[in-house]
């Protein structure tokens, strides 16, 4: 059996606490950023935001709805183009209904 002494004893101690010391600083990092991820979700549901995925689809339904509605006005515009063109336009309403 061979015993390290002397310097090398001494620097083998300190290689093993400096390598038990850097677990341990990755073992409270982890803990601390997940402590901090928590924290800061916590804060934002408390904040009444939206998260990505739904207003995400918030802003597809609006674009389709808009979509839409240039489709509908075109329409309109031509239903009205035909009525005056065969002589039967309705007067406007003065102002619209929503």
């Amino acid at each position: 059996m061979t015993t390290t002494r002397g310097p090398n004893r001494v620097l083998d101690e300190f290689a093993r606490m400096m390598t038990d010391a850097a677990g341990a600083a990755q073992g409270v990092k982890r803990e601390l950023e997940t402590a901090v991820r928590s924290q800061g979700e916590r804060l934002l549901n408390t904040m009444d935001l939206v998260q990505r995925e739904e207003f995400d689809a918030v802003r597809e339904m609006a674009a389709r709805a808009r979509m839409e509605n240039e489709a509908l006005k075109k329409r309109l515009d031509e239903l009205e183009a035909r009525m005056a063109a065969a002589g039967s336009v309705p007067t406007p309403p003065s102002s619209p209904a929503y």
